[in-house]
């Protein structure tokens, strides 16, 4: 005979989002239990955020090293202990995921594979019925399915088997160019892994501006790491024991070897097995459980949160959104979630990329009139004290009043830097009032004042209403 329990709100995945949402409820003072079939700890803990930047730490540390003889520090001969590496991430991730059990286990916590029976039912494991008013889908994502021809058969390792690794390949075809590609090929290129990535687009990070793109594609061809933009994989073999990528570039057909393929083509929402058909609630396997802007889905007591949702596959904004679902889901409020900043993000590779409000692509599609300032760090003195001179910040300021619209940044420690700017947008800031900021010197966030100073001197020059939204300056 099947258990059978009520609670008020049922979260159904138990990770970053997830835990997001049962804590906001318990706040509302509703009993809330949380359903997830394990490994407890969710994928920032266990297969994204924490180990792929406990990996990168130690890349980052050997080409500090190497990098320091300009520094006159002379490091001599440099090894890796690979077996060390992983055994370090293995401890940290662990100490984590210890952490965030102990913090679900506060809830009812139902471990096992749940699977909705009806729009207020959902059966975990087989032996346990749960009911609930309403319900919040948190189970975020998986590793997109292998569609390219014959690399199921070649075989290839995944981002998540790339983090559990004994043994460094010799050699390596990444295949992709996105985030996880270029922190985790770069990873591999710097612990001495002969590495190619390969792209369909014509620089990397294709979804950011392009100068952004080009710049950090070619950082990357400038040390060691081989880029074929414009590239089409056609098929994957294996030859002599030897994984080989059929390509085409401009029309030609060519080949590349390695020991292995990594593969970085993206995530899907991870609905499988969860029958939301029998909940009412309309899904798709690419684009995952759509929902308004407040979280809801076409049925109004489920609401989507996180990667399942498809918006930004994001770990700060799957937390963001548990608490507007739970707020939503209990208090029958209508809060809609803002993405205008919570949308900012960064990529960990080096040198960093982190970005704000609207890129110039955005602004430029919608034909929104703006000034843009920037500024390399290779001119900046704090950057070449250091010599992380790599990169440049921009800024974006509206036409009209000069409030900033967005900024970027591609160079050493953007992950930090950008979150001035965040916090300037927070409050609508100008560039004028920007401006008035002080700054510490020398430091690598006073860079902002220099776009911030091109913006106000392009807006004093041109005078109001005189910037042509077809031509930014």
């Amino acid at each position: 005979m099947k258990t059978r329990k009520k609670h008020d709100l049922i979260v159904v995945g138990a990770g970053s989002g997830g835990f997001a949402a049962a804590r906001t409820a318990r706040d509302l003072h509703a009993d809330v239990a949380l359903i997830d079939h394990g490994p407890l700890g969710g994928l920032c803990i266990l297969r994204g955020c924490m180990p792929s930047k406990t990996l990168l730490a130690s890349s980052d540390a050997i080409t500090d090293m190497r990098e320091a003889i300009e520094l006159g520090i002379h490091a001599g001969d440099i090894s890796i202990d690979f077996p060390h590496i992983m055994q370090r991430k293995h401890e940290l991730i662990r100490s984590f995921a210890d952490y965030r059990i102990e913090g679900l286990r506060q809830f009812p916590l139902y471990e096992g594979p749940a699977r909705f029976i009806s729009p207020h039912e959902v059966e975990v494991g087989g032996d346990v019925v749960l009911e609930a008013k309403k319900f919040i889908i948190a189970t975020g994502s998986v590793v997109a399915p292998a569609a390219i021809p014959g690399l199921p058969e070649a075989g290839f390792i995944d981002s998540d088997a790339a983090l559990e690794l004994e043994k460094l390949p010799e050699s390596l075809i990444v295949l992709g160019g996105g985030y996880t590609a270029c922190e985790l090929g770069q990873f591999f290129a710097r612990m001495g892994v002969k590495t190619t990535i390969v792209i369909r687009s014509p620089h990397l990070l294709s979804g950011e501006d392009h100068d952004i793109g080009e710049s950090l594609t070619e950082y990357f061809r400038g040390e060691g790491i081989e880029v074929h933009t414009t590239t089409q994989i056609v098929r994957a073999s294996v030859r002599n024991g030897k994984k080989v990528a059929h390509i085409v570039h401009d029309g030609v057909d060519g080949e590349i070897e390695a020991e292995e393929f990594l593969y970085c083509l993206g995530r899907v929402p991870n609905i499988e097995g969860l029958n939301l058909a029998a909940a009412g609630v309309l899904e798709h396997n690419i684009t995952g459980v759509k929902t308004d802007g407040t979280m809801r889905t076409n049925n109004p007591d489920f609401y989507a949160i996180g990667d399942v949702a498809g918006k930004h596959m994001l770990v700060h904004v799957a937390i963001y959104e548990g608490e507007v679902a739970a707020r939503n889901a209990l208090t029958g409020a209508n809060e809609e979630a803002d993405y205008s900043l919570t949308g900012a993000h960064t990529v960990f590779s080096d040198p960093q990329v982190a970005v704000v409000g609207h890129t110039e692509r955005e602004l430029q599609s919608k034909g929104v009139a703006y000034v843009k300032g920037a500024y390399d760090f290779a001119e900046h003195g704090k950057a070449q004290c250091i010599g992380k001179t790599k990169g440049f910040v921009k800024m974006m300021a509206a036409a009209g009043d000069g409030k900033i619209l967005g900024a970027a940044v591609l160079g050493p420690h953007g992950s930090d830097l950008i979150h001035e700017m965040i916090v300037a947008m927070r409050y609508d800031a100008t560039v004028a009032q920007f401006m008035c900021i002080p700054h510490l010197h020398p430091t690598l966030a006073e860079i902002w004042t220099y776009p911030a100073e091109e913006c106000a001197a392009k807006l004093e020059m041109a005078g109001p209403g005189q910037i042509d939204p077809e031509v930014a300056l």
